[in-house]
C-alpha cells in the first residue's frame, strides 16, 4: 500500500513540477517581452542621445532629518520604491514644517535611489500624487525641464536594462553598499524623442505593461494552485484517501 501511494505521488508530483516549470518560464517570458520591447524603442537609431543633465534644471537630495513612526507627513525611503512605482507600506513620518515645505513632492516627480545594495541601487519610481509626502536623503529628485523630458518616459528609461547597465559603470561601491551620486546621474546618456513622441511611447508602454502584469498575475495564480494541489495530494495520501 505504501508503494502504491508513493507511485501515485511520484507521478503526480512530476506532473506538478513540470507544470510549475512551465508557468514560471511563461511568467519570466512575459517580463522579458516587456524589457525587450522597451529596449527596442530606446535603441531606435532615429533618436538623438543627450544626458539627463542636459534635460533637467537640477537634481536634489532628500531630507536628512530624523523621521519617526508616526507624524504629520510620510517620508518616502528607498524601500518604498518598487517596480517603478511607490509602495506606501512601511512608512515613517515627520512633523518638521521646514522639511515638509522644502521636500514636498509634486505630481510626476521622479525619484532615483542613489544608495542601496549593489543590485538595487539606481531603482527609480514616479510620484503620482497618491498622497502628500516628502522624500528621504538616499533618494534624488530630478527636476526635469518638462518641455523636453516626460516624467513617465524618464521613469521607464531609468528602470530599463540600458540605464541599469550604465549605472554599473559609474557606481561607487563599498562593503554591501553602492552609491550613484547626483553628478553621475546627470551624466546618464538618454535617447530623446520629441516630447509628443515620448508621451506616445509612454502610452504604448503603459498598455504593454498592463498586459504583462495581467499575464504575470495569471501565471502566479497557476503556481499557487499547483502548490495547493501538492499539499492536497499529501493530505489525501496520509488520510487514506488515495
Amino acid at each position: 500500500e505504501q508503494h502504491r501511494i508513493v507511485a501515485i505521488l511520484d507521478e503526480a508530483f512530476a506532473g506538478i513540477a513540470a507544470g510549475r516549470a512551465a508557468a514560471e518560464q511563461n511568467r519570466q517570458n512575459a517580463r522579458s517581452l516587456f524589457e525587450s520591447h522597451l529596449q527596442a524603442i530606446l535603441r531606435d537609431k532615429k533618436w538623438v542621445w543627450k544626458t539627463i543633465g542636459d534635460l533637467c534644471e537640477k537634481v536634489e537630495y532628500g531630507s536628512s532629518a530624523k523621521s519617526k513612526p508616526e507624524g504629520k507627513m510620510p517620508v518616502l525611503r528607498m524601500g518604498n520604491i518598487q517596480n517603478g512605482r511607490l509602495d506606501w507600506d512601511s512608512l515613517v513620518y515627520t512633523d518638521d514644517e521646514d522639511e515638509i515645505q522644502k521636500y514636498l513632492l509634486k505630481h510626476n516627480d521622479v525619484l532615483f535611489n542613489r544608495t542601496n545594495s549593489p543590485e538595487l541601487v539606481g531603482k527609480t519610481a514616479i510620484y503620482k500624487s497618491e498622497q502628500p509626502a516628502i522624500f528621504a536623503g538616499y533618494l534624488i529628485r530630478i527636476h526635469r525641464n518638462e518641455e523636453l523630458l516626460d516624467g513617465d518616459y524618464l521613469n521607464y528609461f531609468l528602470n530599463s536594462q540600458i540605464a541599469l547597465d550604465h549605472g554599473k559603470t559609474v557606481v561607487i561601491s563599498s562593503v554591501n553598499q553602492a552609491n550613484i551620486n547626483g553628478a553621475k546621474l546627470k551624466g546618464y546618456p538618454i535617447p530623446v524623442p520629441s516630447i509628443d513622441e515620448q508621451k506616445a511611447i509612454v502610452a504604448e508602454l503603459d498598455a504593454l505593461q498592463e498586459e504583462t502584469q495581467r499575464l504575470e498575475a495569471l501565471y502566479q495564480r497557476k503556481l499557487e494552485a499547483l502548490d495547493e494541489l501538492k499539499q492536497s495530494l499529501l493530505h489525501q495520501a496520509f488520510c487514506g484517501q488515495l
